[in-house]
């Protein structure tokens, strides 16, 4: 897949703008972006024929967990190795640092009052950060025993935080801190009214992105012990409070690495994806668990979020830059 960019250099941005690296990036000289790839005829009606692929930054180390912050017109995302939750501004194209040390964060979400959930490697929780700024821990141990490493989360219409717990973050040194498992690689509700913490799934293996439908009866998680990966779906079940009928939504193919991914308003999965020229970008994936498109990145994705006044701006965390792009949805409203 041949595509001519334009080089960006020059924009502005705090943190790349004299990175080498950054000058590697060319933006498309035609429409529609070759970037995108067509799997099935249905997918045409996401592409905007006028819109392109842009990198917005690049300096990062691994960009994960973008999450959109349409008051403050701004996008935050997590640099793990480098230990900080880096901010991109869309009034000025803008980068900087929002947080560090940031606990070695991973996902990141907003909850219902608009507050800032993080899941933090470093000190092994998901953590709520208050609007004065104070950080609130939201949970950080079960049954006595401390979390593994939070990974990604979702926040649901009715206040709960919803998590991974896979050992990520305790396997070495470079995302976190060594350490042995204390705990199963669970899946957590926290109720968002009373904080109770519940277990509601102990048989994924490796826990990853989570992501719900738009109305929130299905919740669909990445299993990351298994190769190939496997995107797995529940039903939400007892009033949106526990999960049932565990299944095989995609079995990936060898060497396809599905990571974060968000739902749209039609139900469609839109799914960080990699590890190969092949492979690396975003795979769209629609409610019946059939790849319908892909959109092609040099660097692999790890995970996605919409953004932008319309959440039609699809914010794209990819190894060591985020990019971005308009396609005709929108994100759905749930987490």
């Amino acid at each position: 897949m041949a595509v001519t960019r334009r080089n960006l250099l020059g924009t502005g941005l705090t943190l790349a703008a004299a990175s080498p690296a950054a000058a590697r990036w060319e933006d498309v000289t035609r429409y529609p972006d070759p970037a995108f790839e067509i799997l099935d005829p249905s997918f045409v009606r996401y592409r905007l024929d006028a819109a392109a692929v842009e990198r917005l930054y690049t300096g990062a180390r691994w960009s994960e967990g973008p999450v959109w912050f349409g008051d403050g017109r701004y996008l935050l995302w997590s640099d793990i190795p480098n230990d900080r939750i880096l901010r991109w501004h869309e009034t000025t194209g803008r980068v900087d640092e929002f947080r560090k040390p940031a606990g070695f964060t991973n996902g990141l979400a907003r909850d219902r009052q608009g507050r800032l959930i993080a899941c933090e490697h470093g000190e092994r929780r998901a953590t709520r950060t208050e609007t004065d700024g104070r950080i609130t821990v939201v949970c950080d141990s079960f049954g006595g025993k401390r979390l593994n490493s939070p990974n990604d989360v979702a926040v649901a219409l009715d206040g709960a935080i919803w998590f991974t717990d896979p050992p990520f973050g305790i396997l070495g040194l470079y995302e976190g801190y060594r350490a042995e498992p204390e705990l199963p690689t669970n899946i957590y509700r926290v109720d968002g009214r009373t904080g109770e913490v519940a277990m509601v799934s102990s048989d994924v293996r490796r826990p990853n992105g989570l992501a719900f439908s738009p109305d929130e009866r299905r919740l669909y998680v990445v299993e990351a012990g298994v190769t190939p990966r496997v995107i797995r779906v529940f039903d939400v079940v007892d009033g949106g409070r526990g999960l049932a009928n565990n299944r095989v939504f995609v079995q990936c193919a060898e060497g396809e690495r599905p990571d974060g991914f968000r739902v749209d308003v039609d139900g469609n999965l839109w799914c960080g994806w990699g590890m190969s020229a092949e492979f690396d970008g975003v795979r769209i994936i629609n409610p019946a668990g059939k790849p319908i498109g892909h959109i092609h990145l040099p660097e692999r994705c790890a995970n996605l979020c919409f953004g932008g006044r319309n959440r039609d701006r699809l914010f794209m965390a990819a190894s060591k830059s985020l990019y971005a792009v308009y396609v005709n949805t929108q994100g759905a409203v749930s987490g």
